[in-house]
């Protein structure tokens, strides 16, 4: 009798095991069987986290970004081609009013200032009244004008004021030319020849303009161990101001080559050197190129990229900084 109740006992505890076993089931599957077609043809593509980054044929990766965005952060698009690749030595230089075209203006007599009709910045014409002058002698006022055409650059005089030849009243220089002193070290002298081109940049976006060489100082200057090279540049329209300090680069060699970017193109990304070529409306793809020769403009581009082609040629890192991102959203 004990048996027999056993069995029954033993046979009513299997059939619940088996009960709760079919109950439990679902929260126990597996995940894989849990994940939707689409999110597993994601998983394969590597959109994972960030859906808008895909990678080509090549392996290289791409992006969906606009025009709008790259614009709005600084980036701006060029056309590979053709450029002048060129070997410089840099040198910083300081803007002068021509010395040659420069004049002081001292009193004949001392006396003092009973007008001033000019003052720093104005234009003038030769043999324009600059300021009157009561004359101690005679007590007469006689005229100080102006010996040549030019732009009034300073002026040591004041209404009322005692004036005398012994320091100069006004200084007018013409600057429709301007002189720009570079400063050679040392090292550098035996490489800088009277005629040789040098690019100005005067650092107010206009871009470079071309001189040469007219003058080498004979002597140089103990404290900074530099020579003076001059170059002397047309200024019509007053874009020069003398005190200001300018860079030059001076063209040593130069030599062209088929294919090149704008040095500020080129970013490492996953190990590469890659430039961003626009494919396409909005997609930019992170293309790997082999890089060549360059200097503080351009570099070459060897393999990789075709001349015409459409790349991210300045803030290339804000490109690749989005493709950077894991689960970013892009436009």
């Amino acid at each position: 009798m004990r048996t027999s109740s056993a069995v029954v006992l033993a046979l009513i505890a299997a059939a619940a095991g088996a009960f709760g076993y079919r109950w439990l089931a679902p929260a126990v599957m597996p995940a894989t069987s849990q994940q939707s077609p689409k999110e597993g043809q994601a998983a394969k593509e590597g959109k994972v986290g960030n859906e808008h980054v895909q990678r080509d044929e090549h392996d290289s990766k791409r992006i969906v970004i606009s025009d709008v965005k790259l614009a709005s952060a600084g980036a701006t698009f060029a056309e590979a081609g053709p450029a002048t690749l060129t070997e410089t030595l840099s040198f910083n230089g300081v803007l002068r009013a021509n010395q040659e075209a420069l004049v002081q203006i001292t009193p004949r007599f001392p006396g003092i200032a009973r007008g001033i009709r000019k003052r720093i910045g104005d234009v003038v014409g030769k043999d324009e009244l600059l300021a009157s002058i009561e004359s101690n002698q005679s007590l007469t006022v006689y005229d100080l004008k102006a010996p040549i055409a030019g732009t009034v650059i300073d002026r040591q005089i004041s209404l009322g004021e005692y004036v005398s030849e012994q320091k100069p009243a006004f200084v007018v220089a013409d600057l429709s030319t301007i002189w720009v002193d570079l400063s050679i070290y040392r090292q550098d002298l035996r490489r800088v020849h009277l005629g040789d081109e040098v690019l100005i940049d005067p650092d107010d976006g206009a871009g470079d303009i071309k001189g040469a060489i007219s003058y080498l100082a004979p002597v140089g200057t103990s404290d900074t161990q530099t020579a003076i090279a001059r170059v002397v540049l047309p200024n019509p329209a007053a874009r020069l101001r003398p005190g200001l300090f300018v860079t030059a680069r001076l063209v040593l060699a130069e030599h062209k080559v088929p294919v090149a970017v704008r040095a500020g193109a080129i970013q490492t990304f996953e190990n590469k050197s890659v430039v961003f070529v626009r494919e396409g409306e909005d997609m930019l793809e992170a293309r790997p190129v082999e890089l060549g020769d360059s200097d503080d403009r351009f570099v070459e581009i060897r393999a990789g990229l075709s001349p015409g082609e459409r790349y991210v040629a300045e803030n290339s890192f804000v490109v690749k900084a989005e493709m950077g991102k894991g689960g970013a959203e892009h436009d």
